[in-house]
């Protein structure tokens, strides 16, 4: 237990009353639906009201506040911590909202949901990911920290605040929350505080059948600063002594060189009196006996329901002009900021409405045409060097794949503790080129939390075949439609010697299944600066770049019957085409587009007319209006042949009823990718072969001809509506 500290906590008991509403309220609410989380709504209801009401800085009358501190429930199943907080402190929560627990178009669902509820500042699900996202949050914290006010003494700027977290045993023992406090530890985070509720018990009971290490040495070996404070004094009795907590919180605050970690141990369910510390009251509904039970233990009315004393909502409703008064006092320092750092006063105002600056787009590279080309991947890299003294929130790095990747723009320097810059990697801790380590999990959680953030726009690069360890991230992104940008290299066969484990197959049509995604696989140099602009005019969204290891041809633009890039934006648009209606539309995506182009040109010599449409994104085709889908796919040519090196699952509906495929239905091999190309049939004469036999099946059928399909656009459901 960590010692006491003055100054004292002010916990009255009217406090304390507060406090089991929280405990009542959390049964009445998972009882009257039938089904949640209430045990650990219950024990941790005095740490949740200690952070809302005495420690946090927040204004609930603007959530949005730039001065607020940030508290994520990483443990999200227990929604009800944060509802009933964000209840009593007047967040906009009513006691409606909680009686409406995890039904259809209420503003409590069973996790918590960016977007959706006031004062839920991530969505959290997935265990772990919110002690990824918290992560994310403190580093873009520092980030904007160096661009606002680099020289404000440390903790006492303007911009300076505390990221809260509150992890569960679950969160704990997933991987991706090992990684992310891995690195937390390495960057020194001392905004970060992480109160783990170590109360031993999840859906199996007891955690000792799975979790036996010593968490806290865990977290002191990552370099964090660790404290315990144990509730159930060594198992010997229970006091939730919320000074000892309260002073641990301070402690971390005072702590700047070190995130926190803060070790709580509860039973869960307190103070039922038959289910507390098991299994049975983490996610059931308690049942009535043991709800009237548990209000009897508390001196509550075992008939009431929903019971909050109007001195008790009053009290905590107090937040409310706590947080206008914050504020007040800190829009009087900011406007006097603005007047002092008029500069850097509009960088603010421009990130803050995610605006692109003037001209930035004069600043793209673009390549002459050349038959050797360059891969996508190197031709994004230059991208990214030629952009980066004109965006400043443009930053990311890689998951150890820099070099692979093209990551880093040149002479930016890195996002590290100055004592850990290496003779490759130089910077500070105000950097923006990021280093992720070998923790591809971590690096998507923790790019969410800086896109959450608020200013910055964050990418994080590596294989392709590895986005299927950011799987559950990129799917958060995509559901909370975040600027969260992918860069995934060598995107095929094509990176040849490393073999099938480093070869994806499935990925482009498993990442296309996720609504909300753009997937952006560009087909040469000019057409890859082209799709990092649109990526980075689009606010609400993730994208993944798909890039090549291997060079592609540069094609020319605007001349010799090629097309501009002007309609990248697009998702696809006629990369060449022929006198006429065409006879077979040939579909190509990234390092195949230059199969389609010389397919073309074969069928020509045999008197075909083929069509070469370059479509770098399905999803941003399928958002065009249908007269410019006509216009690159006529309904009336049913001949179409798609060409991609993966499975042609996500074509099937493009080239419709009597379209060809050119892909790979199974795992790759070891070898030059000139030599898998060839053996696996990725060519430019099985292109040719797939236009004749697609032709001769049209021709077998008559009437309409049917364009092609669409898929739905983004995440659909009660939230989108509200």
């Amino acid at each position: 237990m960590t010692e006491k500290t003055s100054p004292k906590l002010e916990w009255t008991e009217l406090d304390q009353r507060a406090v089991d509403t929280v405990r009542v309220l959390a049964m009445d609410a998972v009882e009257k639906v039938g089904n949640g989380h209430p045990g650990t709504a219950m024990s941790l209801a005095p740490a949740a009201y200690l952070l809302f009401q005495k420690v946090m800085r927040h204004n609930p009358a603007d959530p949005h506040w730039a001065g607020r501190d940030r508290f994520v429930l990483s443990a999200g199943h227990s929604s009800l911590t944060l509802y009933i907080q964000l209840y009593l402190a007047g967040f906009g929560l009513e006691l409606d909202d909680l009686k409406a627990l995890r039904t259809w178009g209420s503003k409590t669902p069973g996790h918590p949901e960016y977007r959706h509820t006031p004062g839920v500042e991530t969505t959290t699900g997935p265990l772990g990911q919110g002690v990824g996202n918290a992560v994310g949050m403190a580093m873009a914290a520092r980030r904007e920290r160096g661009l606002l006010e680099p020289d404000a003494p440390k903790g006492e700027g303007l911009f300076d605040h505390q990221v809260y977290v509150i992890a569960s045993d679950g969160d704990i023992e997933e991987g991706v929350a090992s990684e992310a406090s891995s690195l937390a530890g390495t960057q020194k985070l001392g905004n970060l505080t992480v109160i783990y509720d170590a109360n031993k018990i999840s859906i199996e009971d007891n955690t000792d059948i799975a979790l036996s290490e010593d968490v806290a040495a865990r977290y002191a070996a990552y370099g964090w600063h660790v404290q315990d404070v144990d509730w159930t004094q060594g198992g010997t009795g229970y006091e939730e002594d919320v000074q000892a907590l309260y002073d641990a919180l301070e402690a971390a605050r005072a702590v700047t060189d070190k995130p926190s970690f803060i070790r709580l141990h509860t039973i869960i369910g307190w103070p039922a009196p038959n289910k507390q510390n098991t299994g049975k009251i983490h996610g059931s509904a308690l049942g009535g006996d043991e709800v009237a039970a548990t209000k009897k233990v508390l001196g509550w009315d075992p008939e009431q329901t929903f019971q909050v004393a109007d001195d008790v909502i009053a009290h905590t409703r107090e937040a409310l002009d706590r947080g206008k008064a914050l504020e007040v006092e800190w829009t009087a320092k900011f406007d006097a900021w603005k007047a002092a750092n008029p500069e850097r006063a509009a960088l603010l105002d421009r990130l803050s409405k995610r605006e692109l600056p003037d001209g930035w787009k004069d600043k793209l590279p673009s390549w002459e045409a050349d038959a050797k080309g360059v891969a996508t991947r190197a031709a994004s890299g230059d991208v990214l060097t030629n952009l980066a003294p004109e965006l400043p929130e443009l930053w990311g790095g890689s998951a150890d794949l820099a070099g692979s990747n093209n990551t880093t723009p040149k002479g930016q320097p890195s996002f590290i503790p100055a004592e850990y810059s290496t003779k490759e990697f130089s910077g500070d801790e105000y950097g923006r080129v990021l280093h992720f380590g070998i923790r591809e999990h971590a690096m998507g959680s923790v790019l969410n939390g800086i896109a959450l953030h608020g200013l910055t726009r964050p990418y994080g690069g590596t294989f392709l075949v590895f986005s299927d360890y950011m799987r559950p991230s990129v799917r958060l992104a995509a559901l909370m439609q975040l600027p969260v940008t992918y860069v995934w290299t060598h995107d095929s066969i094509g990176l040849g010697e490393d073999g099938p484990t480093h070869q994806p197959i499935e990925h482009l049509s498993a990442l296309r299944a996720i609504p909300g995604l753009d997937v952006v696989r560009p087909g040469d140099a000019n057409e890859t600066a082209a799709a990092w602009a649109t990526i980075l005019e689009h606010t609400d969204r993730p994208a993944g770049l798909v890039l090549t290891r291997q060079n592609v041809p540069t094609f020319p633009r605007g001349t010799d019957g090629y097309a501009t890039t002007e309609n990248v934006h697009k998702g696809a648009y006629v990369l060449l085409d022929t006198e006429g209606t065409p006879d077979v539309v040939l579909i190509g995506t990234g390092s195949e587009v230059q199969l389609a182009v010389e397919a073309r040109a074969k069928l020509a010599e045999e008197g075909v007319n083929a069509r070469v449409v370059s479509m770098p994104s399905r999803e941003w085709f399928d958002e065009q209006d249908d007269a410019y889908r006509e216009s690159v796919i006529p309904a009336g040519v049913r001949a179409r042949v798609s060409v991609e090196a993966g499975i042609a699952q996500s074509w099937h509906d493009i080239v419709g009823d009597s379209g060809r495929s050119v892909s790979l239905e199974h795992y790759g091999a070891s070898a030059a990718y000139q030599t898998l190309y060839d053996e696996f049939g990725i060519t430019t004469d099985a292109v040719v072969q797939a236009a004749k036999d697609s032709i001769a099946a049209a021709a077998q059928i008559s009437g309409p001809g049917v364009p092609p399909g669409r898929a739905a656009a983004g995440p659909v459901g009660p939230a989108d509506a509200n």
